[in-house]
């Protein structure tokens, strides 16, 4: 078998999957042939995949994802996109020969005789005045048309239904029941909407890889250069906090060897009245004791009231203060990457729901009871952003309603209504964009306030910004909305015009019965 030929592949990075032709087999190197859809959506030959079911499990040669079968024998399901793309690859690459001197290549079709004819043969035969209604076109045209034709009724197919997930030609859709019209849809306008889509979504992705890689080197650039200021602001502030500490170190030295030289010139006085007194009591008289005794309790008392610095007036612990003064140096360049939305990451924005810490944070401060710019600016911010909120809110409600009125029941929209919606959300973006400019606005008045109180701007700093990025996260969801209406719009469109261009035929013929 074909599964025991061809050599396994245990590992996918066995596969140079740039150089691999879309249509060929990973495993035989050859045109698919009956192609086979795994679960993990690898494709391989029928005949490939045989032998290689275990326990009704296939492994995938690739990717080695396991795959159910419901037997030991039995092969996944066939991929009949797949087969379609390589049957029409076929069909292209055949050689047709033409049907009259069956030499030349043909390269025109007769659709009223069904043979294909060169150029040669089609000069000569098909000129004549007696061939003038038959039907000729290109043979690459009809090799990609003949698909197009319903095999019920030979039209072509113009609707597709999203009820039966079929196409439909213009008798099929004459044929429906009323109710099941309005599930169909313009195959030719669905098809370029979702064309156009997708070259605005590669578009868009190309510019977004752009942007990342533009966002990566800057983000880079700022990593470095934000380094080498606080390894710049470090170095200076080790200096100085250095220099502070041998300073005092040398204050200290300098009072403790003044107070020592002190006290050392002070212990020979002491010495010298210890003996006095302890000879003048052992040996004076009671004359010679009332004469000089009051004198010498005088002196020593003198000595006893002197100045004399017998503690350390110094302690020998050096404080620099230096975590708190590498944290102070630091904060200027640190407090760069905390102000203003668009510096701060949006991982720890969303991670920290500034909404609902704003909404606390701004209870609290409105709870203290101080009259101050900010909290008028927090009292008037809130009232608009709760009325902005309730509109978001209704709108999303509409448009969640939209789309499933669109998806699920496949109903016929409004128009107008859709129009409402999209002149709604305008109007609200516009809101958005002047009260985040208002906000904006009295930026410089708060950071001169913020600069005076820097114990309580950090509380207020951060509702300020949350405020900001709450603006932003309604404006984001807001554009959201915008655009889910504007991606089912052409749909909506599409479904009133069939109704429209349908309806007069549909009365006619109602009108017939």
């Amino acid at each position: 078998m074909a599964g025991s030929i061809f050599t396994n592949l245990d590992s996918p990075c066995n596969v140079d999957c740039s150089n691999v032709h879309p249509l060929m087999c990973h495993l035989c190197h050859e045109q698919y042939q009956s192609p086979c859809l795994l679960d993990c959506y690898h494709i391989f030959c029928a005949r490939c995949l045989r032998g290689r079911t275990n326990d009704s499990r296939l492994n995938c040669p690739l990717c080695g994802y396991p795959s159910m079968l419901k037997g030991n024998n039995a092969l996944p399901p066939e991929d009949r996109l797949l087969k379609f793309l390589v049957d029409s690859n076929t069909d292209i690459e055949e050689t047709v020969l033409c049907a009259n001197c069956d030499q030349e290549t043909a390269m025109y079709y007769c659709n009223t005789c069904s043979q294909p004819l060169c150029a040669s043969c089609w000069e000569l035969t098909h000129k004549a005045r007696m061939f003038a209604h038959h039907e000729i076109v290109s043979l690459a045209k009809r090799t990609r048309a003949k698909h197009k034709m319903c095999a019920l009724h030979q039209e072509p197919y113009i609707l597709f239904s999203t009820q039966n997930k079929s196409m439909l030609c213009i008798k099929c859709f004459r044929d429906m029941q009323v109710e099941s019209r309005t599930h169909c849809i313009d195959i030719e306008t669905v098809v370029k909407e979702l064309q156009t889509s997708a070259r605005e979504a590669i578009v868009l992705l190309r510019a977004m890889i752009g942007e990342v890689c533009l966002n990566v080197e800057e983000e880079e650039s700022a990593i470095c250069t934000l380094f080498n200021s606080l390894q710049e602001k470090l170095a200076e502030r080790k200096k100085i906090l250095l220099k502070a500490a041998q300073s005092q170190h040398e204050e200290k030295e300098k009072a403790l060897k003044e107070q020592l030289s002190h006290l050392t010139a002070l212990l020979p006085t002491l010495q010298v009245h210890l003996v006095t007194c302890s000879a003048f009591l052992n040996s004076a008289n009671k004359f010679e004791f009332l004469d000089m005794g009051y004198q010498l309790m005088e002196r020593l008392q003198r000595i006893v009231t002197l100045p004399h610095r017998l503690r350390p007036v110094q302690s020998s612990k050096i404080n620099t203060d230096y975590r708190s003064e590498f944290a102070r140096c630091l904060e200027p360049l640190l407090l760069i990457g905390q102000r203003g939305p668009a510096s701060m990451p949006v991982g720890s924005m969303l991670g920290r729901r500034p909404t609902s810490h704003r909404n606390v944070c701004t209870k609290v401060l409105l709870a203290e009871g101080r009259e101050t710019p900010f909290t008028d600016h927090c009292r008037s911010y809130e009232n608009n952003y709760r009325t902005l909120q309730t509109d978001i809110q209704s709108l999303k409600d509409q448009v969640q309603e939209l789309h499933r009125d669109l998806t699920k029941h496949h109903s016929i929209i409004n128009t107008e209504k859709m129009g409402e919606i999209m002149e709604r959300s305008l109007h609200i973006d516009n809101q958005i964009t002047a009260q985040y400019s208002t906000v904006e606005t009295v930026r410089a008045m708060f950071e001169e306030i913020w600069d005076d109180t820097f114990q309580r701007v950090t509380n207020e700093q951060e509702i300020y910004e949350a405020q900001l990025h709450d603006l932003q996260q309604l404006k984001q969801e807001n554009s959201y909305l915008t655009t889910i209406t504007k991606q089912i719009s052409p749909y909506i469109m599409s479904i009133a015009k069939v109704k429209e261009r349908l309806e007069p035929r549909y009365n006619t013929n109602h009108s017939f019965r």
